[in-house]
């Protein structure tokens, strides 16, 4: 592993797009990623490292992609390809079960829902930073989906505005494998400070 020493009242676990949708047998996008999610036991490590940063007493933040509601995007001069994408699939649609989070990572009290992000980055025009600064937060462990898309965003504008992020690579997904290594082994590392397996930063979590 990368050496990172991890401040217990600096850290916080960020958790990206624990949807049904996106990580549940039948939702509308795991087809997609359930490939590359079984091969690398991506939903259990997701929990696994979840329930490492709780029983350390990690601060724990969500950051939720927008849930499709009619409307949304009738009236936009300006589309990206990803939000085109989202509007004629119905992604994470509010008010039902695909857009509802996976029910073994429901959020605990205590722990924060960020608020829902349009595109890709869980910080744009969210009050992810926000949250992140009142709690106290620098360095960010991120696990969740999908690896070339939420995840990459998110790291880099976490690295662009100050925090140490570390990326756990099992513990993320993407539609195919050549996606995962674009992500993984040629993007992100130059904005991941540390990108570790889940055995590693459940280790590194729970000497805390």
């Amino acid at each position: 592993m990368d050496t990172i020493t991890y401040d217990k009242a600096l850290t916080g676990l960020l958790l990206i797009d624990p949807y049904n949708d996106f990580i549940s047998e039948g939702g509308k996008i795991w087809d997609r990623v359930k490939g590359v999610a079984e091969a690398n036991r991506c939903i259990p490590n997701m929990l696994q490292v979840l329930e490492a940063a709780r029983k350390s007493g990690l601060k724990v933040f969500y950051a939720m992609h927008h849930r499709y509601r009619p409307g949304d995007f009738e009236t936009w001069k300006y589309i990206a390809p990803i939000q085109r994408a989202a509007w004629r699939r119905r992604s994470f649609e509010f008010g039902t079960w695909g857009g509802e989070i996976r029910k073994e990572f429901t959020p605990l009290p205590g722990e924060i829902v960020a608020q829902e992000h349009w595109c890709s980055s869980g910080f744009a025009n969210t009050d992810l930073e926000l949250q992140l600064n009142k709690h106290g937060i620098h360095q960010l462990i991120v696990v969740g989906m999908v690896a070339h898309t939420c995840v990459e965003a998110t790291v880099r504008y976490a690295a662009e505005i100050g925090y140490e992020v570390t990326v756990v690579r099992d513990a993320t997904a993407s539609y195919t494998e050549e996606q995962m290594h674009a992500a993984l082994e040629v993007n992100m590392p130059n904005y991941a400070s540390a990108i570790v397996t889940t055995e590693q930063i459940v280790a590194a979590i729970s000497a805390l």
